[in-house]
C-alpha cells in the first residue's frame, strides 16, 4: 500500500501536477473544497480521509507538534520550506515517500523535506 497526500492552499500547483504525473496519489485542498479551513480542521480532514498533509505552512507545524504533545492522532505531516527546498527536491522526495512508504509509517509524525 502506497502513501496518499493531502496538499493544502501553500503547495504550489507544479508540484501536485509533477507527483500526478508520477502516478502518486494527491488530493489538493482546492479539489476538496477546503480552501478556507485552519490548520486544526485541515489536519483533521486529511485524518478523516488517511491522507498524509503536505504542506509548506510553516505555521501548520505548530499545530501537528500541539497535537502531538496533547496525544492527538495525526495522519502525519510533510513539511518544506518554501525557501530552502525547492520545487524539484519536493517532487522527488514525496515520489519516493509515496510508493515506498505505507500510511503507518507516519501515523502521529512529522517529517521535514529534503530528506537527504
Amino acid at each position: 500500500m502506497s502513501i496518499a497526500f493531502y496538499t493544502d492552499v501553500h503547495v504550489p500547483a507544479v508540484i501536485t501536477r509533477a507527483l500526478i504525473r508520477r502516478g502518486v496519489d494527491v488530493l489538493t485542498a482546492q479539489a476538496d473544497g477546503t480552501t478556507r479551513l485552519d490548520d486544526a480542521a485541515l489536519l483533521e480532514r486529511a485524518g478523516q480521509l488517511n491522507r498524509v498533509l503536505f504542506s509548506r505552512d510553516e505555521d501548520l507545524l505548530a499545530e501537528a507538534a500541539w497535537r502531538q504533545r496533547a496525544g492527538i492522532s495525526l495522519a502525519g505531516v510533510i513539511y518544506a520550506h518554501q525557501l530552502r527546498v525547492t520545487i524539484g527536491q519536493c517532487v522527488q522526495d514525496l515520489e519516493i515517500i509515496g510508493k515506498c512508504c505505507v500510511p503507518t509509517d507516519f501515523i502521529n509524525c512529522v517529517e521535514h523535506l529534503p530528506l537527504r
